[in-house]
């Protein structure tokens, strides 16, 4: 869910079964950053396996439900996924995926962006997408992305290409 749909880590946190539309392929976040509600797109890789998900584990009320904890300090908590639960799962599987650069809940969001952009959508479909209230958050991704640019190189390569004898 976080790379899937971009989701910030709150907002997987906060995703319940009824926000899901399998036949729409689409979940409601609702509440995200900035109190606003948006859909996103789910893939179908990403809907079979929240259906074998649903299936083994038996959510209730929201998609990702945390262990109760006895005697917890700070007042009554909900059955949500923790967000250091989140934190541990993502690198956790980066870890064991043998990736050795940093991974964090964040990075898979960025990487959903980036990703897009690179395949062609357009920055405000982007912006919609990822809950952005200004676009200018949303423009740090296309000095990341890579979309449709040539790497850098130097004008001597395609000066001396250009004067090199031809070979047959």
């Amino acid at each position: 869910m976080l790379y899937g749909c971009g989701l910030r880590c709150m907002e997987a946190r906060s995703v319940r079964l009824q926000d899901l539309d399998f036949d729409r392929k689409t979940v409601l976040v609702v509440q995200g950053k900035g109190k606003k509600d948006r859909y996103v797109p789910l893939s179908e890789h990403l809907i079979r396996g929240l259906k074998q998900y649903i299936d083994a584990e038996r959510p209730d009320e929201w998609l990702f439900n945390g262990q109760p904890m006895e005697n917890r300090k700070g007042g009554d908590f909900d059955s949500r996924y923790s967000q250091k639960g989140v934190q541990w799962a993502v690198s956790s599987a980066s870890k064991k995926a043998g990736i050795i650069k940093h991974v964090n809940v964040h990075t898979l969001r960025h990487t959903f962006a980036t990703h897009l952009l690179e395949d062609g959508m357009d920055i405000m479909t982007l912006k919609e997408l990822l809950g952005h209230e200004r676009i200018e958050t949303t423009l740090v991704y296309l000095h990341i992305a890579q979309s449709g640019r040539r790497k850098p190189f130097s004008p001597l390569d395609t000066l001396f290409a250009a004067c090199a004898p031809k070979t047959k």
